[in-house]
């Protein structure tokens, strides 16, 4: 494949509606699955609450990031912004974050789309179903940003309108009881143990700031993206939270048998069944159209996931190639394809949950470095230029940086085994960098 060895930049072709195809898409697989196996931690009130305070983390994550991807909108994202910062030590780390949360959510979003995919050809196992969606995708992305941003903002509008169907179609049969039964069966120490779930609800917004390079006005743009986005979200939460759990209760949808056992990864065909049944047209189309919400979100997360990945070949805080950019697309090529060999050998482990909360802990060290460096450069570059900046500065990066240090230290007491391996992650990587890494001449 031919690479371009001037790194001459992004195609900038990304409009306000596509960056909400691409914020809503980045995310919308967890309204279809993982985020019930939250219930079993906490049940209904357990959740909910969780569920709560993440959604005041990512409302104000979302404009405090906004500021940052405005005054400096670099494919990087938070590397950037923390490097600039903080140094290249703390700016390595974040970066080494962003690729961890972004190159470890698709395998488990594959397996998603497998399993769903099996339910129709169930003589076809999931593993290779899921390998056969990060080919497709992966080249999807080294065609265009402008293909592949208009894939997702078509799939994306097509997975909010089947989940708006099916409210449509539970909601009428609600009942409160369903709710406050058994709503809080594991206290306190529940709420705790569900937030991964919770995050797994709005994981990946951030991704946003990755694409600020191909933007066409991305001072204006980036901040339009990000408060459509992170709004439809919220709405879309609160239905599916309250129409899956109303039809039948929280066990009906977290337990393949309804009762208890063996979890499922598909919570709405569970709830729509309660209703349809599991042969009828509404619950087929159900399962069909669920589908786009795994590929959006899976296609979107594979093109953030290039970006990053790509920012750290550029500045040669990895391998070179990794940064260099295809020209004939002029897409970052090379990141893609090994983000996909990485992603497939986290699928051959088979281990989901693992898979989504090592993702988890990867955005929530985002999310603190983020809010520090926003804090740091308000102090040390007063005069940066800033299209927007953050309502209620500097309340509102506060809260996130307290309320996301919680989020992690709950992830890392309730998963100490996956947590060793996050750390061993960064810190492996965090030595190769100090032995290798040379200084870029001028």
């Amino acid at each position: 494949m031919e690479i371009s060895e001037n790194n001459s930049g992004l195609k900038k072709t990304l409009s306000p509606l596509m960056l909400w195809g691409l914020g809503v898409g980045y995310v919308i697989s967890g309204m279809y699955f993982g985020w019930n196996l939250g219930l079993e931690k906490g049940g209904t009130l357990g959740l909910a609450i969780a569920t709560f305070f993440i959604i005041i983390l990512y409302t104000c994550f979302s404009f405090s990031y906004a500021e940052l991807a405005c005054a400096i909108p670099k494919a990087g994202g938070v590397f950037d912004y923390a490097k600039r910062a903080l140094g290249k030590d703390l700016g390595f780390i974040a970066g080494v974050a962003q690729i961890i949360e972004f190159v470890f959510a698709p395998p488990a979003i594959a397996f998603g789309i497998g399993a769903y995919f099996n339910l129709f050809f169930p003589g076809i196992p999931v593993l290779p179903i899921s390998i056969t969606a990060y080919f497709i995708f992966t080249a999807l992305n080294i065609v265009g940003v402008k293909a592949a941003a208009i894939f997702e903002l078509f799939i994306t509008i097509i997975a909010v309108v089947e989940i708006l169907i099916f409210s449509g179609v539970t909601l009428p049969h609600f009942k409160s009881e369903n709710l406050t039964h058994n709503a809080f069966p594991n206290g306190w120490g529940g709420v705790f143990a569900a937030l991964p779930f919770a995050i797994w609800f709005f994981l990946g917004i951030e991704g946003l700031a990755n694409v600020a390079e191909e933007t066409k006005n991305p001072q204006r743009d980036i901040l339009r993206g990000f408060g459509s986005a992170i709004f439809t979200l919220v709405i879309l939460c609160v239905l599916v939270f309250v129409a899956a759990i109303g039809v039948g209760g929280w066990e009906s949808i977290v337990y393949k048998n309804g009762i208890s056992g063996d979890t499922s990864d598909s919570p709405l065909p569970l709830a729509m069944s309660k209703i349809v049944g599991n042969s009828g047209f509404m619950f087929h189309m159900l399962l069909t159209i669920g589908l786009f919400g795994f590929v959006a979100s899976f296609h979107g997360l594979i093109l953030a996931a290039g970006r990053s990945t790509f920012e750290f070949g550029k500045t040669g805080f990895a391998p070179k190639f990794l940064g260099k950019i295809n020209s004939k697309f002029k897409t970052p090529a090379n990141a893609l394809l090994i983000n996909m060999a990485v992603g497939i050998i986290a699928l051959c482990t088979n281990k989901t949950a693992d898979i989504i909360t090592i993702s988890v802990m990867g955005a929530l060290t985002l999310y603190i470095i983020a809010m520090i460096s926003l804090i740091v450069l308000r102090k040390k570059e007063p005069d940066l230029h800033r299209p927007f900046k953050v309502p209620g500065y500097p309340a509102t990066p506060f809260l996130v940086l307290i309320l996301a240090i919680i989020c992690f230290c709950a992830v890392a007491y309730f998963n100490l085994k996956l947590s060793f391996i996050y750390i061993g992650l960064v810190a492996l990587s965090w030595v190769l960098f100090k032995v290798f890494y040379k200084k870029p001449t001028q």
